[in-house]
């Protein structure tokens, strides 16, 4: 299930727990758990940087190369421009977080392809036209929708997005709020964006949070998977086969020496 976008400095909802907390466990809440639960939730929900075009997937923003931060946003009414980024630190793009819905575009890739559509927050796709205007008002994927997101050589972290007729994302003018248009016939400066993204979007980090979860497990439950009591040696090497898709076979392994032992 998609969870609900939540915005920096939100306060969140307190839901009461119906389950009574024992001493124990009350205990434990006051030491580490709680900023353990509560990083692993922002590590997920929390906005980072795409590096590469594989890693754009899900609520996106896309922050253009303007002098002031802004990014690319969208009304109701499907009419496209430059928002005001109001969560960046220091004006690095790398920072920034969204402040409003408008400024959040849902990435998904094209089937059979390589091409990228951005879903805006009023349930339409980005699209651009012949003239090189930009808006929200396609209900259906067209070639007008579809965009490729070449990674940047200029700066690391960067894209150029190019639309299907071989022209590029761009800003005209930037001595306010810029003018954004998709006609630009090469890749310069103002070609340049940044993506962020939602963390548990990011293949890289999700690929690392699901070996971290492989990795956690008690010794009471090796043991009882084993058969018996094991000794340091032995849990750091199940834990360590677990982690690796080996797990199986380094249990056979113990309970055969477990054997052994018995009977030597």
């Amino acid at each position: 299930m998609v969870k609900a976008l939540a915005f920096k400095g939100e306060k969140k909802p307190k839901k009461r727990k119906a389950n009574v907390i024992d001493e124990g466990e009350a205990k434990a809440t006051t030491t580490g758990d709680v900023s353990t639960h509560h990083n692993g939730a922002e590590d997920g929900d929390s906005w980072v940087s795409a590096d590469v075009a594989t890693d754009i997937a899900g609520p996106v923003i896309i922050i253009l190369p303007s002098t002031e931060p802004t990014c690319v946003a969208c009304d109701a009414s499907g009419a496209v421009f430059a928002s005001n980024l109001e969560n960046v630190i220091e004006g690095d793009p790398a920072t920034a977080e969204p402040h409003d819905v408008r400024q959040v575009w849902v990435a998904n890739k094209i089937a059979g392809t390589e091409n990228l559509s951005f879903k805006g927050p009023n349930g339409r796709y980005l699209g651009c036209d012949t003239a090189g205007l930009l808006s929200a008002k396609a209900e259906a994927i067209s070639s007008e929708e579809s965009f490729l997101c070449i990674t940047s050589s200029s700066e690391s972290g960067t894209f150029d997005i190019q639309t299907q007729r071989g022209q590029f994302l761009t800003i005209l003018d930037d001595s306010g709020k810029p003018e954004i248009r998709g006609n630009a016939e090469s890749i310069s400066l103002r070609t340049t964006s940044h993506i962020r993204m939602q963390a548990r979007f990011k293949p890289k980090l999700m690929a690392s949070k699901e070996s971290k979860g492989r990795e956690k497990i008690s010794r009471k439950a090796l043991e009882e998977v084993v058969g018996r009591k094991l000794d340091e040696d032995e849990v750091r090497r199940l834990k360590k086969a677990r982690a690796h898709g080996e797990f199986h076979e380094a249990v056979l392994d113990a309970r055969v020496k477990g054997k052994h032992d018995k009977y030597s």
